[in-house]
Parts: structure tokens; C-alpha cells; sequence
């Protein structure tokens, strides 16, 4: 005879069961909600950095260094507007014969289709920064997450253009939600293993002291992550391309870091 407790526990079970499967039928998650912040622990030792250890990537489409026996590096930039830096970066680019990728948010595409259009023409990757550089964190329902995902798929799709796949979170602000959600919509989630003080307009860094610092952390598979907004970055990239060259580092797209 079964009891009224092994009843309710009998009875419990499955419809734990029933309401997960309801849960992930219905775009749901299991995974938590709880945010982090991207960090890294820079060294000169020219070794791969220490990353965020909170958070098991295990499953997750995530890219944020590349192989560390081979000497190759990516660049990437983040923008949200447009200050003038970026034709100057992009003739930069070109002179270099450098693929760089562009993560680049909704009010940037909205504001500058033919810069957009220019990146593309020229081989660069333009990467998913959410519509309204979102905290992706906050968003934990899958099809409110799916419109800013989606909503700037549409402003690219709008120019003709196909988005790559590649996103990258405002901020480094991720959950374990997130990333599932991601994983979910066909994303890779970019994040970085070299950054620094650049991005305030009117706090720019010295350009020798920023290119001591970035080669100085430098190391196999690295992912910069720079804002080309940033003054100081438009007037280093060319000697920063040279120097990278000089030390024997292939600067190679992001599909050729994975």
C-alpha cells in the first residue's frame, strides 16, 4: 500500500518532469540566471591569460582565445556611434591587408549603413551587439531575449547583408541563461583576452604607453578587443599591425581562431 508521503512523492517526480519538458518546449531554460562579468587576468609572460572561472563554458558555442601553440592573433572592435574613427580605421585595415570583426550595436547600423556596408565589402566581420546594447542578463525569456538578437538581424538583412553568427555581449554581462539562449539561436558568443582603458573619448591612453601595454600581454590565440572610437586606437592600429608582424603573429580573422 503505498502511503500518503511516497504518494506525493510518486506523483511529484513526473510532474517535475512534465513541467522541464514544457519549460524547453516553450523556448525555457533550466540553466541560471545569475550575471557575471567577463574578466581576464593579464600577464607579460606572453602566456594565455587566466579567464572568469565562475562559469563552465562546456556545451557553449564560446570563443574568447584561439590555439595556444599557434602565433595568431584577431582583432575585433566594439562601437555604438560613429566619431569619425572609422573610415581612418578602415583605410587602415585595408593598407594592412587585415580582416578585422565589428561588433557593432543596433544604433550604430540604424545610424551609418554605409560604413556598415563598407566593413562588409572589405571582408570584416560584423558581429551581433544586441538593438539597444542590452544587458543580456535581464532578459530571461527566450523571446524577449530573441528580439534583440533578432531585431538587429533585421536592420543588417535590411542593407542586404547576412549576419555572421558572431555576438558579443554589451559589457561582458553574461548568464549561463544566456549563453543556453544563445546556443539556442545558432550564436557564438565572443569574448575577448586582451582589453583596455580605451574607450573614453576624452580620457584617451598615450599612443607608445598603449602599444607597450597590448604588446606586452600578447600571446598565441589572442582576441583584442578594442573601440574604434577610440582616437589613440585609430592612430596606433598601422604600427600595432607592423609591430604584431614584427614579432612573428599571423593576424588572422575570427573563423581561424576557433
Amino acid at each position: 500500500m503505498v502511503k500518503g508521503k511516497d504518494l506525493m512523492m510518486f506523483l511529484a517526480v513526473p510532474l517535475l518532469i512534465v513541467s522541464l519538458l514544457f519549460m524547453m518546449s516553450a523556448g525555457g531554460s533550466v540553466t541560471s540566471t545569475e550575471g557575471f562579468e567577463w574578466y581576464f587576468k593579464p600577464n607579460e609572460t606572453h602566456t594565455q591569460p587566466e579567464v572568469i572561472g565562475e562559469v563552465d563554458f562546456e556545451g557553449y558555442d564560446v570563443l574568447y582565445c584561439g590555439n595556444e601553440s599557434e602565433k595568431k592573433v584577431s582583432i575585433t572592435f566594439d562601437a555604438g556611434f560613429e566619431n569619425g574613427c572609422h573610415t581612418p580605421i578602415l583605410d587602415t585595415l585595408k593598407e594592412k591587408g587585415v580582416q578585422a570583426a565589428f561588433f557593432l550595436d543596433g544604433n550604430f547600423l540604424k545610424q551609418n549603413e554605409e560604413i556598415v556596408k563598407r566593413m562588409a565589402a572589405e571582408g570584416h566581420i560584423i558581429g551581433n551587439h544586441t538593438l539597444n546594447h542590452a544587458d543580456m542578463t535581464k532578459l530571461t525569456d527566450l523571446a524577449t531575449y530573441r528580439q534583440q538578437v533578432e531585431g538587429w538581424n533585421d536592420i543588417l538583412t535590411g542593407y542586404g547583408l547576412t549576419p555572421s553568427g558572431y555576438f558579443r555581449f554589451p559589457c561582458g554581462k553574461f548568464s549561463e541563461r544566456a549563453l543556453e539562449y544563445n546556443k539556442q539561436l545558432g550564436l557564438t558568443s565572443v569574448f575577448w583576452s586582451f582589453a583596455y582603458y580605451d574607450w573614453v573619448e576624452n580620457d584617451q591612453p598615450a599612443p607608445e604607453a598603449a602599444l607597450q601595454k597590448i604588446m606586452s600581454r600578447m600571446h598565441n590565440g589572442c582576441v583584442l578587443l578594442l573601440h574604434s572610437t577610440s582616437k589613440t586606437n585609430t592612430e596606433i592600429l598601422g604600427t600595432l599591425i607592423d609591430r604584431l608582424r614584427a614579432e612573428g603573429y599571423e593576424i588572422v580573422p575570427l573563423e581561424q581562431m576557433s
